[in-house]
């Protein structure tokens, strides 16, 4: 019979947070854990997850562009788009009955998993959007909202973004767990993401996201511990400090390499004629280069750019851009690809995650240019929302919000004392340092459930 586990994925955990979070520190000590590159969130947990880099599994980044669709996508939700043995399926060819609950790990929509939990707002036909998440079973849902509320989306990614939707997440893993008691529970627990990316991880106002975040996972930790399972922290990346945005499909665009298309005075990315384009991804970018003999002088333009620290050639899949940038330590890409504020599109003055080319983390700030005019917007979209009527919610900065960002992430740690962690209140899987690549070997042996060939411990 295999050993319970709950694996937690505390986003944007260091070494140099744990101080912080007393809950968390008592499982034991913090073993420095190896991304992959990109060291963002659907590339590291999808390796977590596999044991596979990005060139197996094929999850090039949180987005890529989708050649055969002519459109760049991202935060999409479909597990089938990850390659790779997950580490259910392996655990599955030793105990054919295990189980798993995976609460808000990404990729979960389709997944051969018995409880899934996953932010998914309802798109009313008026255009609203309205918080919610999806379940399956389907009576979840309901089970849950009956016992937590709905799941609080507008807390979980944007302006508002905080500690609500941690907290929902935590009380839903804790009520899975109880009721269902799965062999394997994944939880994904966002809340560090914000203010570290607002404001930096050496901001005082990180340290205190740190302290709220332990005493929120202090009773889920409690709950574990009384149902005798293993316990298993770990981060995707360390969030470290950024002084300034690098607009790389500006430069693109300014030298003839990139095309728009324009529709009511605004302006559109257009990937089907444009030469090159870049699909940004916090300190990693993706450069997609429509002929290949294009290459070598895309390559030089990109070097040139003040901010790319290096180039390179792919990430070893076919979705990946043909180059890679990756971004000074203190720097991060925009996708902004408009030349003047006035033609840019609707939608990047709002939280807009699908329809954007490109990660903005100025979606979890209020337009700094100017934080009460925006909030009053938001105020007044609110109260349009109420009565009926069609709203949009420009609250979001745009060269203003991108320069007041303070954290971000996607390279390799330099420092294991900034990079991500691994921690088990079983002091026998607490090796010197942990790789992604091998985080599901530990899992199935953690469990009991990995062949006799090798030692995950070692």
């Amino acid at each position: 019979m295999s050993r319970k586990v709950v694996v937690l994925d505390v986003v944007g955990l260091t070494p140099r947070l744990l101080p912080h979070m007393p809950n968390l520190a008592k499982l034991g000590s913090a073993v420095p854990l190896e991304p992959v590159l990109p060291a963002v969130t659907c590339s590291v947990q999808s390796t977590l997850l596999t044991g596979e880099t990005p060139a197996g599994h094929g999850i090039v980044g949180n987005g890529w562009y989708f050649r055969e669709l002519g459109e760049v996508l991202l935060w999409r939700q479909h597990n089938a788009l990850v390659g790779g043995e997950k580490v259910w399926q392996a655990a599955r060819r030793v105990e054919p009955g295990y189980t798993v609950a995976n609460v808000c790990w990404w990729y979960a929509m389709g997944a051969d998993v018995d409880w899934t939990v996953t932010p998914r707002p309802i798109y009313y036909a008026d255009g609203r959007k309205e918080p919610d998440c999806y379940t399956f079973p389907p009576e979840l849902h309901d089970e849950l909202h009956d016992a937590l509320g709905p799941f609080p989306l507008f807390t979980y990614w944007g302006p508002s973004a905080g500690i609500p939707s941690s907290t929902w997440i935590a009380r839903a893993a804790q009520h899975i767990m109880q009721s269902k008691d799965p062999d394997l529970t994944l939880v994904y627990l966002p809340h560090l993401d914000y203010d570290l990316q607002r404001y930096g991880p050496d901001d005082p106002r990180a340290a205190a996201a740190a302290a709220e975040l332990d005493a929120v996972l202090g009773p889920l930790l409690d709950s574990a511990r009384e149902q005798r399972r293993t316990i298993v922290a770990l981060s995707e990346y360390g969030i470290t400090s950024v002084s300034h945005p690098v607009d790389i499909n500006r430069l693109l665009r300014t030298e003839g390499w990139l095309n728009v298309h324009t529709q009511d005075g605004m302006e559109y990315l257009d990937p089907w004629t444009s030469r090159a384009f870049a699909v940004a991804d916090h300190q990693i970018a993706h450069v997609y280069v429509q002929h290949a003999h294009d290459v070598p002088a895309v390559r030089k333009l990109c070097e040139s750019l003040s901010g790319v620290s290096e180039v390179r050639d792919g990430l070893g899949h076919v979705r990946a851009g043909e180059l890679v940038l990756l971004a000074e330590p203190d720097a991060w890409f925009t996708y902004y690809y408009w030349l003047d504020d006035k033609r840019a599109p609707d939608f990047a003055q709002l939280v807009e995650i699908h329809r954007k080319p490109g990660y903005d983390p100025a979606e979890l700030l209020f337009d700094p240019a100017g934080p009460g005019a925006a909030k009053a917007r938001a105020g007044l979209a609110l109260l349009r929302k109420k009565l009926g009527f069609r709203y949009r919610m420009s609250a979001i900065g745009l060269d203003a919000g991108a320069r007041a960002i303070r954290g971000s992430h996607g390279l390799l740690p330099t420092d294991p004392a900034d990079g991500p962690v691994w921690l088990c209140d079983d002091p026998a899987f607490n090796p010197t340092s942990v790789r992604a690549t091998d985080v599901k070997r530990l899992l199935l042996n953690l469990a009991d459930l990995t062949p006799a060939t090798g030692d995950a411990r070692t």
